[in-house]
């Protein structure tokens, strides 16, 4: 928007100190104002500095009421009287501004359109925006000739803004009338002007990405030949083709002319354009397998570009790459070091933060002093990029965690926001879990932290690390003055979650009990009703002296699904029940597991910490939905597998079938209490074919398995994936819970037109193809659960409960092999990072927890010893039944 100034030239140095002369306006004094618009004869030189104040003012936020807006809109509309040019365009502006909240908008349209068709071309292309800004589809075919022509309009101004109009025409529920205007839009796309090339093919793209075979030929029409002149369009064609080879690998298709096309981009002679290539290589998320060499060559040579702009953009990019890539991104590093000294602050906290992804071990200590020496100097924003840098490092190279440890806690001292704040105590936490050796200085850090922290929702963090590892620690007495400083000092959230943190200790510290049982007794008269009750609760459990009532009520978190359980909660109440609330009833989930997170706790930590993403704070709990919950929800709607009982336990999707095959076919296994369910979801590939009536007909050898039904799929169209469940009834006996399941993909195929899908005839051929086997593991009747002091909890099941077996595992030449392969058959939580094994050991003992099919608790202990020969193991078993203790040792 372009001010007007209305003072004179004595005036000016007046106006310059005096600042913005429309900032903090008056909205009732400006308002007011707008009657000047009244008078006859318009007087531009006034009106114009008005309308300037108010649309200023609109344009800072400021919500005008619909009478206010109405009765504006209508004012400003008369200014159409005037010819004046920058008049006419606050007046344009000002009908765009309040379309949507002014109450009769449509009168102005005829003369939106006397403009639109007029001689005077500076009011053409903007009143074409405002006129599509105020219609409504209804209206469209009206204005549709009229839009026609000025998409292919001479003029470049005209047939761009009638274009981007058509754009915001088209996202609505205008799309089926411009689609009618396919052949001005292609033709506009033959423009030499880059502005009106390049919306044209944002619409053209827009009305047709619908149809994939559509899409394939404006593909291959541009990639293939020179029509496009406009750098900004071909860099639209590199984010169109981008999304094409995402979606396509997908479907397990590889079209190697869309790389090709992307590869050729790197040799534009546009900068931008050769920015956008690379970036699309290197960001395509199936694409791992492609050699990303001559992107990250065309990054390294825009590390030396004289323009800061480039520079920025390629280091940022790099640090990127260096997440998922960091050997791709290794070439580079003499260039990224030479980009340390740069004087753009931000360039240089990139390339540093860069290097420390991809960097070794011994340059750690240079690295390290180089960000000290500017950390003052830059943003908030860039500081929390080199503290997720730093905890990607932390995981890479742990010894190094001393000197990375007290780097974090210099940090926390100095000034920041919140979210930096947050990023060093997320590292700080990452560190202490995952680093055995920085636990007790990583705590003693942000103790000192809480002590002046001011913001809760860290402090409630830090508490309950405190409360889950510091009775752990070899001086578990000393957390407790600064946990009971924040009882003293802070408010009550903080203050609650004090409370828990002290519990713990005297819960999992006989030693400590007593002091702490006096430290609740004080808590109970506090004045909050939420550190009352929480004081009172754990008080009375730690007076009850009994082991079992500690783990289960206060070192035990609760280990379900929480929306799953709010989604049962309410179902009991609303439905009558003579029997109380089985908490049984709603699924295990120790940790929300979300859909791209499906993945061992420990190895999600990394790669949260790999790509700079924050974790556990109340903000990622409230987002967090487990594929548990997806899956029940998915089910509600299916009578024959919802009146199977609650869902224990679901898998990840298992490959049947090769990618690139004409049937693409996955297999989910949902367990239940007393059954199996495969969840195949296929995909049909062949666009000349409709598959109808499609099933999975699976057999086992096994007669203990039975099958007991099919729920099939009705039709399965090109590219559209369809689902067919077939359910399996379980062994009684549990020793039998394994088994291997042959499958084959029956269905009757009918012939079609590729380009319409209308089938050619009625009848069709029946067909059938193999799939890959299935095998149900102990891992399908198994979930995770945390058990925080497991000596404890495996002294309470007593030997009675115990089976054991011992093994040898020559295949294993390394105990960490051995001890992964475990954890993935058991499917149980590796309890106390029992899951790593140090690299000078020959010995390892792996303790783990989980909950079998039908919620009986199982603790296990592997005992591994490296020989000469391989790998032996001693295995010991203990859970509420025995027979569950023996089918998991038959199972191995």
């Amino acid at each position: 928007m372009a001010y007007y100034n209305t003072g004179k030239r004595g005036e000016k140095k007046d106006d310059e100190s005096a600042g913005n002369r429309y900032a903090n306006p008056d909205r009732s004094v400006a308002l007011q104002k707008a009657r000047i618009f009244n008078d006859t004869p318009i007087n531009v030189s006034k009106c114009i500095p008005v309308a300037t104040e108010i649309l200023y003012m609109l344009n800072q936020g400021e919500q005008l009421t619909a009478k206010e807006a109405t009765n504006f809109f209508f004012a400003i509309t008369k200014l159409f009287q005037s010819p004046n040019p920058t008049l006419r365009r606050l007046v344009f502006l000002g009908i765009k501004e309040l379309c949507s909240v002014a109450e009769d908008v449509l009168i102005v349209t005829s003369s939106l359109m006397k403009d639109m068709t007029g001689k005077e071309e500076s009011f053409r292309a903007p009143a074409i925006r405002a006129l599509c800004r105020i219609v409504d589809p209804s209206m469209l075919q009206s204005i549709e000739r009229y839009m026609k022509q000025a998409i292919v309009d001479k003029s470049p101004s005209v047939a761009s803004a009638a274009l981007y109009s058509s754009l915001q025409l088209a996202r609505g529920p205008g799309i089926e009338i411009v689609k009618r205007w396919g052949n001005e839009i292609q033709e506009a796309t033959n423009s030499d002007n880059p502005m009106v090339q390049y919306h044209a093919l944002g619409l053209l793209y827009l009305i047709r990405k619908s149809d994939r075979s559509a899409v394939n030929k404006l593909i291959a029409k541009f990639t293939t030949g020179r029509y496009l002149k406009s750098p900004l369009a071909v860099c639209l064609l590199i984010q169109i083709v981008a999304k094409i080879i995402q979606e396509e690998s997908t479907l397990g298709i590889t079209t190697a002319s869309h790389f090709d096309f992307l590869e050729t981009c790197l040799r534009h002679k546009n900068e931008m354009v050769v920015y956008e290539g690379a970036h699309a290589l290197v960001n395509l998320r199936h694409s791992t397998g492609r050699d990303l060499g001559p992107a990250i060559s065309v990054l390294q040579l825009f590390c030396s570009s004289a323009k800061p702009t480039i520079r920025y953009t390629a280091v940022r990019t790099l640090s990127q790459v260096a997440m998922t890539h960091p050997a791709a991104v290794t070439a580079c590093n003499m260039d990224l070091e030479n980009l340390i000294t740069d004087s753009n602050r931000s360039i240089a906290t990139l390339a540093i933060t860069t290097l420390l992804k991809t960097g070794n071990e011994s340059n750690v200590d240079r690295l390290m002093k180089q960000i000290t020496s500017f950390m003052s100097d830059i943003s908030d924003e860039f500081k929390v990029v080199v503290v997720q840098a730093v905890k990607a490092l932390c995981l890479k190279f742990p010894k190094k965690h001393s000197l990375m440890m007290t780097y974090l806690a210099t940090m926390l001292r100095e000034e920041g926001g919140y979210e930096f704040k947050k990023a060093l105590v997320d590292t700080l936490i990452t560190i202490v879990e995952d680093n055995v050796d920085a636990k007790e200085t990583g705590l003693t850090h942000l103790c000192e932290f809480i002590e002046d922290c001011e913001h809760v929702n860290l402090a409630v963090r830090i508490l309950a690390l405190l409360g889950r590892e510091g009775p752990k620690t070899r001086h578990p007495s000393k957390y407790i003055r600064y946990i009971y400083n924040r009882v003293i000092l802070e408010n009550a959230s903080v203050r609650a979650a004090a409370v828990t943190a002290m519990a713990k200790f005297g819960a999992f510290n006989e030693e400590l009990r007593p002091n702490i049982m006096v430290l609740l007794k004080r808590c109970m008269m506090d004045q909050d009703d939420e550190v009352r009750d929480r004081a009172t609760y754990y008080f009375y459990v730690l007076d009850s002296h009994q082991a079992a009532l500690y783990n289960q009520f206060i070192l035990t978190p609760l280990q379900v699904s929480i929306v799953s359980l709010e989604r049962a909660l309410q179902t009991y109440l609303t439905t009558p029940a003579e029997e109380p609330f089985d908490l049984r009833s709603v699924p295990i989930a120790a940790e929300p597991l979300t859909v791209e997170e499906k993945r061992p706790r420990s190895e999600a930590r990394e790669e949260r910490a790999q790509t700079g993403a924050g974790g556990g704070g109340a903000k990622d709990s409230a987002k967090a939905t487990t594929l548990l919950d997806s899956y029940v929800e998915q089910f509600k709607n299916i009578p024959q597998i919802a009146a199977l009982g609650p869902l224990f336990k679901s898998s990840a999707p298992i490959q049947l079938t090769e990618s690139e095959t004409e049937y693409v076919v996955t297999c989910i296994k949902h367990t239940f209490a007393q059954d199996i369910v495969f969840q195949f979801d296929c995909i049909n590939t062949l666009n000349d074919q409709i598959l109808e009536n499609v099933f999975v007909n699976v057999e086992s050898q096994d007669p203990a398995f039975v099958i007991n039904g099919t729920i099939h799929c009705p039709k399965l169209e090109c590219n559209v994936k369809g689902t067919t469940y077939t359910r399996i009834c379980l062994p009684k006996d549990d020793s039998g819970a394994t088994g291997t399941f042959g499958c084959t993909l029956k269905f009757l195929v009918k012939d079609c037109d590729p380009a319409t899908g209308e089938v050619d005839s009625e009848e069709g051929y029946e067909d059938e193809y193999v799939l890959e086997d299935i095998e149900v593991t102990l891992a399908d009747h198994m979930q995770r659960t945390i058990v925080p002091n497991f000596g404890s909890a495996w002294e309470e099941f007593g030997e009675e409960n115990e089976n054991t077996g011992t093994y040898a595992l020559n295949q294993y030449k390394k105990l960490q092999d051995a001890v992964d392969n475990f954890v993935t058959f058991f499917g149980m939580q590796p309890l106390d990072r029992t899951e790593k094994v140090p690299d000078d050991k020959n010995s390892h003992l792996l303790v783990m927890s989980g909950v079998f099919r039908g919620n009986f608790n199982v603790l296990v202990r592997c005992k591994f010893i490296l020989a000469e020969n391989g790998v032996a193991m001693q295995l010991q078993v203990r859970s509420d039944d025995p027979d569950i203790n023996q089918a998991i040792i038959e199972s191995m």
